[in-house]
């Protein structure tokens, strides 16, 4: 039976507006368990990860730690969940992530202390707890409630909430809290403070990448449509790379993205393919990133890459940001759309002399689709709408 203040806090943490991901090892499913027994938590726990096994935790971290209890490996747990938040949110709600290692009472004696470090990732905020308990004292259930129990205070914390709950700890037995400052990396991203976020299909996010030789799709992606994902695949089979997703923050005629946005973006992303993040809307810029690899895009993007009036309307600097990406060892791969009521490709396109082959035609053959993301969006709102009429 659920003791009535763990009921209580439970029922506050599922009416906060707060979303989070737990990632747990050796202790901590209670707390799940907890969660779970109320209705409405699916409002709350984006997923829950028990790494029962070494390997996966190794598996999470990287590298396989001297010690696996430690501040470090529960701090690298909380920030891979509230990465992983970030994706699975959608930009709905404000996250959290949560990491936890613990080592507790068992069926045979051990030989190290029985302790927990619980960390708690905030936007802005990031708060460890540390707790060593007496061995020999209680039974691994007891052991487990108290673990179990300082996750859901450092949840209900987060959430601004009053944990309210007694750990039932001796006096040899003190949590130690500490809380330090915490940069969101979209936050990061948006702030000039980095330059690009490589994130993988499970949300993983690594920073300051320079990707070589692969084939990059580049777009708005609002939404991302079955066009999208086709031409992806039929540019990875045409020019035998990987496909990697790229989203510029900072769009040329629209300005930034917000940070909900992004994360509205990120939830697009599924089956295994890899998205960067970056500020850069040209693909000049972008070639820096990019080097040796192969830009795929549509008729009207590459008309817009030829346009002056990107260029301060001087041809001389059209010419140059060209150079720039032939230098950096970059090229072209248009396909096919429709533009102003006619199938448009690249023969279509007035290339600046001297740079004709640095663009190569997706044949038609292998690519055609004729849905536009702004038809997409019109359909989805319009969707939308009516969805929100009958409600």
């Amino acid at each position: 039976m659920i003791q009535p203040e763990i009921a209580k806090l439970v029922s506050e943490i599922h009416a906060s507006p707060q979303r989070f991901v737990l990632e747990f090892a050796g202790a901590g499913s209670l707390a799940l368990f907890w969660l779970h027994s109320q209705a409405g938590s699916s409002r709350t726990v984006l997923e829950a990860v028990d790494r029962y096994a070494a390997l996966s935790t190794i598996d999470l971290l990287g590298a396989e730690p001297k010690r696996f209890v430690t501040k470090k490996t529960a701090r690298l747990m909380a920030v891979h969940a509230y990465q992983r938040a970030l994706r699975l949110s959608s930009g709905t709600a404000p996250v959290i992530g949560v990491g936890c290692s613990a080592t507790i009472a068992t069926d045979r004696r051990k030989r190290g202390k029985h302790t927990c470090r619980v960390c708690v990732i905030e936007r802005n905020l990031c708060t460890q707890y540390a707790l060593t308990l007496e061995k020999g004292t209680r039974e691994r259930f007891q052991e487990e409630n108290i673990v179990s129990k300082v996750i859901m205070a450092g949840i209900a914390k987060a959430c601004g909430l009053e944990p309210g709950i007694d750990l039932n700890l001796q006096k040899t037995e003190p949590l130690k809290i500490d809380s330090s400052p915490y940069k969101d990396p979209l936050d990061s991203l948006l702030a000039e403070e980095m330059r690009t976020i490589n994130i993988v299909s499970n949300g993983h996010m690594q920073y300051d990448q320079i990707i070589d030789n692969v084939a990059v799709l580049s777009g708005a992606f609002n939404p991302m449509h079955a066009g999208h994902t086709q031409l992806a695949r039929a540019a990875a089979t045409h020019l035998r790379r990987e496909v990697v997703f790229e989203l510029p923050v900072i769009n040329a005629d629209k300005g930034a993205l917000s940070h909900s946005e992004i994360c509205q973006r990120l939830a697009q992303f599924q089956n295994n393919w890899r998205l960067l993040l970056t500020r850069q809307p040209l693909f000049a810029n972008k070639a820096v990133y990019f080097r040796n690899s192969v830009f795929i895009v549509g008729y009207d993007t590459a008309l817009r890459l030829l346009q002056s009036r990107y260029y301060h309307d001087n041809k001389a600097e059209l010419r140059a940001a060209l150079t720039t990406i032939r230098n950096a060892g970059c090229r072209f791969l248009v396909a096919g759309r429709i533009w102003k009521e006619k199938f448009c490709q690249l023969t279509d396109l007035s290339i600046p002399s001297g740079f004709s082959d640095m663009f190569e035609a997706l044949p038609e053959d292998n690519f055609r689709v004729d849905t536009s993301s702004t038809e997409a969006r019109k359909r989805r709102d319009t969707t939308d709408a009516k969805t929100s009429h009958l409600g």
